[in-house]
Formats: structure tokens, sequence, C-alpha cells
């Protein structure tokens, strides 16, 4: 399969050129630095600069491609600058202009699966109740810009093709910038991890992350949710990472402070017992 792959150096995306190129695949991965363009030479790809807001540009260098993945993003640079409105301003341009220009290069050069990386915790608080993709997504102001994501995947199925939209929950690994900022803080009996203590909240591995980008490739179209078997407490996620740091269970944040931290504390206090049963069944 001839897949072109955009965010191939970022977290997941550098896990799934490393897996298609293993599996005899020809991925041409977007790299727009040097190093970046030789690090995906080295992994198996085609490397190619383009800009994800040249309409012809990416309508050159789609054309012929069997598969498009979008995983790109622009994630702010620490977990204190998320908390700020204006760290995704570039994030949300990505997902609102740049996926629909995907989608138009796709169809013009002939793919027939177009995958789009959508956010999980988009969806409202729900207490212990399972959480499927029939849920309406309730998106909160700094992510709101993943509707548009969806909708630009609806779109390339609307015109004939197989669009796919993942849902990923929080990443977790060892490159996770907001695992490696908590582990700092849980070291000093502390997890400013918003949200009651019961809450629950629904994760991802980025190697199962990437295991998931590949197997949609066969999957029906629609909207799949990309979290693990089973959700845990926040409780119970806090206290797993202290045991494993070998330190005391840290103290949560109190719940009235949610309201001064903005629209991403607000979104992570959410409970949020997500499933994965649709992307199991249907990929296998």
């Amino acid at each position: 399969m001839r897949i072109f792959l955009t965010g191939a150096t970022g977290v997941i995306g550098r896990r799934v050129v490393h897996e298609l190129s293993t599996r005899g695949h020809q991925v041409t991965a977007v790299g727009r630095t040097a190093a970046k363009y030789e690090a995906l030479r080295q992994a198996g790809a085609e490397p190619v600069a383009v800009d994800l807001f040249d309409v012809e540009g990416l309508r050159r260098a789609v054309a012929g491609h069997d598969a498009v993945v979008n995983l790109a993003t622009h994630m702010p640079t620490s977990t204190t600058t998320m908390l700020f409105r204006s760290a995704w301003r570039e994030n949300d341009r990505i997902r609102k202009v740049a996926s629909h220009i995907l989608v138009d290069a796709a169809l013009s050069g002939g793919a027939s699966v177009f995958v789009q990386e959508s956010f999980a915790p988009a969806y409202p608080d729900s207490g212990d109740r399972w959480i499927d993709e029939t849920t309406p997504l309730a998106p909160a102001a700094y992510n709101r810009t993943v509707m548009d994501a969806e909708a630009a995947a609806r779109r390339f199925t609307d015109a004939g093709g197989r669009g796919v939209a993942l849902r990923f929950s929080a990443f977790y690994g060892p490159d996770a910038l907001q695992v490696r900022d908590l582990i700092r803080w849980v070291r000093k009996r502390w997890a400013p991890l918003p949200g009651k203590p019961e809450a629950y909240i629904s994760s991802i591995s980025h190697d199962d992350a990437a295991a998931a980008v590949i197997a949609v490739l066969g999957v029906p179209a629609g909207v799949y949710n990309v979290v693990d078997d089973e959700p845990v407490t926040h409780r119970a996620y806090v206290d797993a990472l202290a045991a494993a740091l070998g330190v005391p269970s840290p103290r949560l944040p109190p719940t009235w402070l949610e309201s001064m931290m903005g629209s991403v504390a607000q979104a992570l206090s959410r409970s949020l017992r997500i499933s994965n049963r649709k992307l199991r069944q249907e990929s296998g």
C-alpha cells in the first residue's frame, strides 16, 4: 500500500512510519527540516517537504497514494502553556483548514482511505457510565476544532472514499510531555490533575495508538475511540504512578480550582470512561 503521512515526526507518527515500513508499505512522510528529513529516510520513508496549507503543493505530493493519514498537530510546548487558549491557535488552524485541504488532495489524487486524528476527551462528563462513539461530543473551547477535523473525514466518505476519524485519548509513554511533567509533581506529593478523585480518565500508550492507526487502514468508515481496555479513576491513575516511582500517594487539587484554570482544566476534570469495543471488533 502507498501511504502519505503527515505528522510523521511526532510521537505517534514516527512509530507509525517505522511499523508501516517494516510491514513493506511505501510511505511518503512530511518532514520540513533537514534533521527530520534525514530521520524519516533512515526510518524507511520517502520524505517530502510540503506546507500543509499549500493547496497545489499538497495536491502534487498526495497524487497516486492509496491512503492519506493526517496525524499533524501543533501541541503547546508545556503543560503550563496548555492552559492558555492562544497556545492552541496553530493546532486549530491545522484541524480547521489543513485537514480539508488534505481531503481535497486525497480525492483529487485517487486515494481510497483517509485517516484523521481526533480527540476523545471532547466527550461530555459521564460519571461512571461507559462512553462509546454514539455519545455526542461536547468539546471545550480549546478543542472545539475536533469537529472540523472529523467533518473532513466525513466529507471524504460522502465523496465515495473511506474516511476514518480516530478519537485518541490521553497519551502516555516515555516521550509524553504531560507525563514527564506529572512525574515531577508526583515526586513532590502533588498531582495537578483536575477533577474528582472518582472521575475516570481514559488513556492510551503511544505504541498502542500507533498500532491503531495501522489497524484502521482496513476498517469501515466512521469514528473510532482509541483508548485502553480499562479506564481508571484519577485517584488510581496518580497512585499507580506514585507506586511506580516509589513515592507516597500525591494530593489532588480541590475541585473549586477548576473554574480558575480555564477550559483545558475544565475538560480534563470530566469523568470519561470511554470504550474501545468498536475498534477492537472492527479491526480484530
